[in-house]
């Protein structure tokens, strides 16, 4: 039997500061976050449905054909798009907000990528039917014998094309599609279980997973690049009290944008993890920060170039 800590990094409780402050700054993912917390929320507690029934459809029961539909999908969600795009950032924090909106504790648990095995015969499908098997076995102690919620549990899958690369491929091995199978029996036996586990996969390339995962999301959230207005809120909210001019936001708005040879704009990454560090690094210890500086930073280091989403052949 494999130890959790050779399959999963440190378990975290939710709600703790560190991924609350996190979440709070993934800005301009208003409408994912607003979706993913009714979807995470019905995945997780299909109680909520028989409440919100009760308060607007008084003639509808629990039964209900469209609850059964909703009670029914398997508890995956898919987040895909481009690198620095916030999907692990806020895969990794949503559970936060999870556990406020439900008023429960959040386990995360985030499988290594160690999960792949070292391609022995049956090695990977051993250890992801064990992952399934642990924190299924935390999910489970969630909701009590009268079958009140009283904790949820979120399985992070980050580089998700790794484990679950479609079968689809020609060159693919056979143990790794027999991995892909142990995913598919491991998430099919969640569904409709009422079982507060939600499994989360990250990945760059969405192409490359196999179309029977992809089936089996109960939705699938799109990541991109940050749009003017996003940047804009990234970069106000980052240079807060610096009394910079609302024109040197703008500039540097721009110059974070799409440019003419073709190249997309900056990421979430690239603002918050790249360009905003150097900045102030760069004016520290002996100027103020400028316009001139900050434009000149961005030039300096430009965006990170767009991952290729291309199904492997």
């Amino acid at each position: 039997m494999t130890s959790t800590t050779e399959l999963f990094h440190p378990v975290i409780s939710l709600p703790e500061p560190v991924r609350v402050d996190r979440y709070k700054r993934l800005v301009g993912l208003d409408d994912i976050k607003t979706r993913l917390r009714k979807e995470a929320a019905v995945l997780a507690d299909p109680a909520v449905l028989t409440r919100w029934a009760a308060a607007n459809h008084r003639g509808v029961s629990s039964d209900n054909a469209a609850f059964t539909l909703l009670r029914d999908r398997a508890p995956l969600l898919l987040f895909a798009g481009d690198v620095g795009s916030g999907k692990s950032a806020l895969a990794e924090s949503f559970g936060c907000d999870l556990a406020t909106f439900l008023d429960v504790d959040v386990n995360l648990y985030r499988l290594k990528l160690s999960a792949r095995g070292t391609g022995h015969v049956g090695e990977m499908t051993a250890l992801i039917d064990e992952a399934f098997q642990k924190v299924g076995a935390e999910a489970r102690i969630g909701r009590t014998a009268a079958g009140k919620l009283q904790a949820v549990t979120i399985l992070v899958i980050d580089e998700a094309d790794a484990l679950v690369q479609s079968r689809e491929a020609s060159q693919m091995h056979h143990e790794d599609r027999a991995g892909v199978d142990a995913f598919l029996a491991g998430i099919d036996q969640f569904a409709g279980s009422g079982i507060p586990l939600l499994v989360v996969m990250c990945t760059n390339r969405l192409a490359a997973l196999d179309p029977a995962v992809k089936r089996r999301a109960a939705a699938t959230f799109t990541f991109g690049r940050p749009n003017a207005d996003q940047r804009r809120q990234v970069l106000s909210g980052a240079f807060e009290g610096f009394e910079l001019a609302d024109e040197t936001i703008e500039k540097l708005v721009l110059a974070t944008g799409e440019r003419g040879d073709g190249l997309p704009g900056f990421t979430y990454s690239d603002l918050t993890q790249r360009l905003v560090p150097t900045a102030v690094l760069a004016a520290y210890p002996d100027e103020p920060i400028t316009a001139d500086l900050l434009i000149t930073v961005a030039e300096d280091l430009g965006p990170t170039p767009p991952f290729s989403d291309v199904a492997a052949s």
